[in-house]
């Protein structure tokens, strides 16, 4: 069942190795159906060098159960799970360990707008979330981080910001598909890299906020003029 977006995601899921975000059996990518009953996931611990679009898992969105697959899903399966069923508009997730965005996770710092490359493609600072209590970590870890990423976005747009931080732990990010998550990822990264090396030369750095805005809204906005016509 689910072929093509076993395909896609698997896709997705290797993507991640050739711009150089994973390293090992670090990070995962999910699918959602077109009818939003089903997800498809990378397997856990499994080497990418000989991942194939049929190792890919299906699971059940509300029940977290699998579906169709040989391997178990990744462990962090319930994150995914819980973001698809927050954000009902989103298609696809991608977790990483990249080293720039974990390094502001670990400071527990939001990765911020200093530059138009970011705000070509993050309307605003990338939030890091709050710790997870003790509970929260022995009781539920997988879905909590989840929970607490859509609680840091209760008063943020998850469409113009599409990915944060989660303290101590490392990047989530989404998108229409698993492709533009992992697009969102590698980006992510590279802000993450070119914020650090900016504050380290000058930590009171700042973007205007009109220069925010018009690169994001000329790549986003209504009047959007960015690309080609197609």
């Amino acid at each position: 069942m689910l072929e093509n977006l076993k395909e896609e995601v698997c896709a997705a899921n290797l993507d991640l190795v050739a711009k150089g975000v994973v390293i090992y059996t670090w990070g995962n990518v999910s699918g959602i159906s077109d009818d939003r009953n089903y997800v498809v996931i990378k397997p856990s611990g499994v080497d990418y060098a000989r991942m194939e679009p049929g190792d890919m898992v299906v699971v059940d969105l509300e029940s977290g159960e699998i579906v169709e697959g040989h391997y178990k899903p990744s462990s962090d399966t319930p994150t995914h799970l819980e973001l698809y069923r927050s954000f009902s508009d989103i298609g696809g997730v991608t977790h990483t360990h990249s080293s720039y965005a974990v390094a502001f996770a670990q400071a527990g710092r939001a990765i911020p707008a200093l530059g138009t490359t970011h705000a070509d493609y993050f309307y605003g600072e990338v939030p890091c979330t709050r710790a997870l209590s003790a509970k929260e970590v022995a009781e539920g870890y997988e879905i909590n981080t989840g929970r607490v990423i859509v609680e840091t976005f209760t008063a943020r747009d998850h469409v113009a910001v599409p990915g944060a931080v989660v303290r101590g732990h490392g990047p989530f990010t989404w998108g229409k598909d698993a492709a533009e998550s992992v697009y969102h990822a590698v980006v992510l990264e590279e802000d993450a890299k070119m914020a650090m090396a900016t504050l380290a030369l000058n930590p009171n750095a700042a973007l205007e906020p009109y220069v925010l805005d018009k690169h994001y809204m000329r790549k986003h906005g209504e009047n959007a003029y960015y690309g080609q016509d197609l």
